[in-house]
């Protein structure tokens, strides 16, 4: 018989956290280390990664931090390298570093513009897979959750890189899922709607503001800190049996 809440402790376990910077990357890097696990953070803004280490060691917790962009493999190797070298494995890796969309009309995006965001949030997003898988496979498991967007699955204008790479990484997640499961890892997508980030809070101050508060159950865009429980269960033993699957925290917006 399993112990609910000592399913969700990640003592003992090393996750590293893309896009930790701020937003919500941090909220869940914040989130897994607060349920015990070691944690390594990526970002490219130096600044946001010291502030993070600093806000953690306070609570005593053990950070590494690994400053770079996961749109170029060589740093993510160089990376996973790093946390291997700090602490001897990779339990847990959450995908989260990502580029916003750019609200341009798709006739006018330019090849730059799509490929910006393709680079880091579906490049990247495999590079960090790969580089994870590679560590985890050889010693019987992890857990891979790769942050991706209800925009991933529900039509939106005016945002086609930023979908298109967001339901890439969805399927994505559902070939590695299948692939790894007989050894030991899992891969799933948490797909967020709108939380208090600087993305969502430009866009409900927008002319979408009305629309789209109306179109949330809730009634209410979320905190970041309420994606600490979906990625802490994704990351635990509390998920053993759950893989290839995309979890939607989102207040109700798809199922609207």
């Amino acid at each position: 018989m399993t112990s609910i809440p000592s399913d969700f402790d990640l003592t003992g376990k090393v996750a590293w956290v893309t896009g930790a910077g701020k937003g919500l990357g941090r909220a869940m890097a914040t989130a897994l280390a607060t349920a015990g696990a070691t944690i390594a953070v990526t970002s490219r803004t130096v600044a946001d990664l010291e502030s993070l280490a600093k806000e953690l060691a306070a609570d005593d917790h053990e950070v590494l931090t690994l400053p770079g962009s996961v749109a170029d493999a060589a740093t993510v190797d160089g990376a996973a390298d790093r946390v291997v070298e700090a602490y001897g494995r990779l339990d847990v890796l959450v995908n989260c570093a990502g580029i916003s969309p750019t609200f341009t009309r798709t006739e006018q995006v330019t090849d730059d513009e799509w490929s910006d965001v393709l680079d880091v949030n579906l490049d990247g997003a495999f590079y960090c897979c790969r580089a994870a898988g590679r560590l985890m496979l050889p010693t019987g498991g992890g857990s891979i959750v790769n942050i991706t967007s209800v925009h991933g699955t529900a039509g939106f204008p005016r945002i086609a890189a930023y979908a298109a790479s967001k339901g890439a990484l969805e399927a994505l997640t559902r070939v590695l899922a299948v692939e790894w499961a007989d050894r030991g890892v899992r891969v799933n997508a948490l797909a967020p709607g709108y939380f208090d980030t600087d993305l969502s809070s430009g866009l409900v101050a927008s002319r979408w503001g009305e629309r789209i508060l109306g179109e949330i159950p809730q009634g209410r865009i979320g905190t970041p800190a309420e994606l600490g429980g979906a990625v802490v269960y994704l990351a635990s033993d509390a998920s053993r049996y759950v893989t290839g699957t995309t979890l939607r925290v989102d207040g109700g917006w798809i199922a609207h």
